[in-house]
């Protein structure tokens, strides 16, 4: 009898071995999340890679630092300037056209009193470069910020008796000009039409533009580099994209106008 207990016990204890076995096998580990030690680095260089691609391929923003622009854009020394946008997209589908206002970098001419703000340390200025490309550094060039008044093959010029800036023989569009103007002129050297001084007829070389400020009596700008090897028109390849905005401080937040100047 002690056999045949045995015997009868013996199935019922294999069969409860093998649920517990089924349900072993059907129960999944838990997962475990990745380390913040390894997420938070990610993500950063994601950011940060995401802001390069942005800011080599879409746009950037750029601070006015002088009253060159004035009304257009705000800027002078002590003060809060104006945050820009510029889209570098426009000019990758469309050339600059005049009345567009524009970011570039000045030729050898205009760098004449450029100081780098880079540091001596050859580590610290890495670290400048490398914030410049994800957007927490200015770039280490000479960048401007004026009104394309004249495109390659035209003829721009503004003489006594003229009644403004002439492209081609016709009066550009002033409307946008800081009315009046900030400083008296010399009537012996220029006029208020001309915003300054007396010049040109000069012939804008292919694929170049003269620039002008919107502050025309404080605006070293074309005018004032005439006698360089471009006449002091800018190449295409020097301009770094098209002002669109204003996008800070939030009381003059809205767009840049790009009137047809030339109609």
């Amino acid at each position: 009898m002690p056999e045949n207990h045995r015997d009868e016990d013996s199935p019922a204890l294999s069969a409860d071995s093998a649920k517990a076995e089924e349900t072993g096998a059907e129960e999944e580990p838990e997962k475990k999340g990745t380390p913040w030690y390894i997420e938070v680095p990610v993500v950063i260089v994601l950011t940060l890679l995401l802001i390069f691609v942005f800011q080599t391929f879409v746009g950037r923003m750029y601070l006015i630092p002088s009253a060159s622009m004035e009304p257009t854009l705000h800027g002078c020394e002590g003060c809060t300037g104006d945050r820009i946008f510029v889209d570098k997209i426009s000019y990758a589908l469309s050339d600059p056209e005049p009345g567009d206002v524009v970011v570039y970098e000045g030729t050898e001419s205009w760098n004449t009193a450029y100081i780098s703000p880079r540091s001596e340390n050859s580590v610290i200025r890495g670290l400048q470069n490398f914030g410049s490309y994800v957007g927490l550094v200015a770039p280490d060039e000479n960048n401007l910020v004026k009104r394309i008044v004249a495109t390659g093959g035209q003829t721009v010029s503004c003489q006594a008796g003229d009644p403004g800036i002439m492209v081609d023989g016709a009066q550009v569009d002033d409307s946008y000009t800081l009315q009046p103007a900030q400083f008296a002129v010399d009537p012996n050297t220029g006029s208020e039409e001309c915003g300054g001084n007396y010049f040109g007829p000069l012939t804008v070389p292919e694929n170049h533009y003269f620039m002008m400020g919107d502050n025309r009596t404080n605006s070293m700008d074309s005018r004032y580099h005439i006698g360089d090897q471009y006449q002091g028109t800018i190449p295409e390849e020097n301009i770094r994209g098209k002002v669109q905005s204003i996008i800070f401080p939030l009381g003059r937040i809205g767009g840049v106008d790009d009137p047809d100047i030339q109609d």
